[in-house]
């Protein structure tokens, strides 16, 4: 398997147009260390110009680093990311030869992926940026040494940071994070007539048995003293009927949230694995090596992942420093593990979530976050 590395890139300009830099780096994605980091002034220019100088600068330091890596982009400029991933035309004439130079360097890579973010997940790319600006005002040029730090963001402690007198969950989690986290318990809905036989169960909006049902219930008594400030549903009914338990239970408000919906899985829809493979044998083994690959007249895991990072960020902004609990399928219960840990997307077929289990995230303001629990089904005992 292609190591995967993910590139951030910003850049600015103070004036739009005035004097404008641009930042990148290169990150692992398993370990979140900082393999390279690239910053330059670029004289008077745009936002978007240096936003796209930005991305050329990732582009390359990561193609010096190993042409055979996949990469994820994350930037937090939307006209870059829909412009590079082909769903925005690009009409402005400074913008063009850019675009071009940056396609050019992503064909002599890996697979290339583009991501928006917010911009407070961006914070290191704009940094590197206006110490280059910063830089160029006083007659310099950015140097890497400028930054105190270039070792790997960890997710663990040093275990020497004072802990909590109280034992909060916090404190135990083994972090670098700073404040408080914003918590995710992550809910999958009961069992339906075709999770009871393992039959691929997507966007058709399937019921809940009346095990499902009592698992709801289950799962609300379990959840009946947590604190929630809300509950966030897929759109599904075997999602809502299974938040409408635990809102009944704790009074928390429901809020459907249509990025959390299952996977589309097309073809597919309501067949075993066994099924689908006798089937189609060859597009199931290409399913399994490749999460860019869709179902036929389907949706790939690549495509849920973009709307469901999308969903947590918009849950984190409206729900900052809350406890939330999100009720949703395998797929996007699982991509969010995958996002908390920072693992590839292959480690969604290495994961088992029963019905009606709990999962718990913590998300600190500071990127990192730390998984506290997962698969949790003590309750249906």
């Amino acid at each position: 398997m292609a190591r995967k590395v993910i590139v951030e890139a910003d850049g600015g300009s103070r004036g739009n147009p005035g004097p404008a830099g641009y930042g990148a780096l290169v990150r692992d994605a398993l370990t979140g260390e900082v393999l390279a980091e690239v910053a330059e002034a670029i004289g008077h220019a745009t936002n978007n110009v240096a936003e796209y100088r930005g991305l050329i600068a990732g582009l390359r330091a990561a193609a010096e680093l190993g042409p055979s890596a996949d990469i994820e982009v994350r930037m937090d400029s939307k006209l870059v990311v829909e412009q590079m991933s082909g769903r925005w035309k690009i009409r402005h004439p400074d913008m063009v030869p850019l675009a071009d130079e940056a396609r050019t360097l992503a064909s002599s890579l890996g697979a290339v992926a583009y991501t928006w973010v917010p911009r407070d997940r961006n914070g290191h790319a704009d940094r590197l940026a206006n110490q280059a600006m910063d830089a160029a005002a006083r007659g310099e040029k950015w140097r890497r040494e400028e930054i105190p730090e270039h070792k790997a963001e960890p997710p663990f402690r040093t275990g020497d940071e004072p802990q909590d007198p109280q034992g909060s969950a916090h404190s135990q989690a083994w972090s670098t994070a700073k404040g408080a986290p914003t918590t995710t318990l992550l809910l999958r809905h009961g069992e339906t007539p075709l999770s009871a036989e393992r039959r691929f169960a997507g966007i058709g909006d399937f019921p809940l048995t009346d095990n499902g049902r009592a698992q709801a219930r289950a799962a609300a008594r379990a959840l009946k003293s947590r604190a929630l400030d809300a509950v966030i549903t897929s759109p599904l009914s075997r999602c809502r009927d299974t938040a409408a338990e635990v809102a009944a239970a704790t009074g928390a408000e429901v809020h459907v949230e249509d990025g959390f919906r299952e996977t589309d899985f097309g073809e597919w829809e309501g067949l075993t694995f066994a099924e689908a493979r006798r089937r189609w044998p060859a597009e199931v083994t290409a399913w399994l090596a490749d999460p860019s690959v869709p179902p036929p007249g389907g949706e790939s895991f690549t495509a849920v992942e973009r709307r469901v990072r999308m969903a947590l960020d918009t849950l984190k902004e409206r729900h900052r420093r809350q406890t939330v609990l999100v009720v949703s399928h395998v797929t996007p219960i699982k991509l969010l593990v995958r996002e908390a840990l920072g693992a590839p997307l292959s480690s969604l077929y290495r994961m088992n979530l029963d019905v009606a289990s709990l999962s718990l995230i913590d998300w600190y303001d500071d990127g990192p976050a730390s998984l506290r629990s997962f698969n949790d089904t003590h309750h249906l005992l």
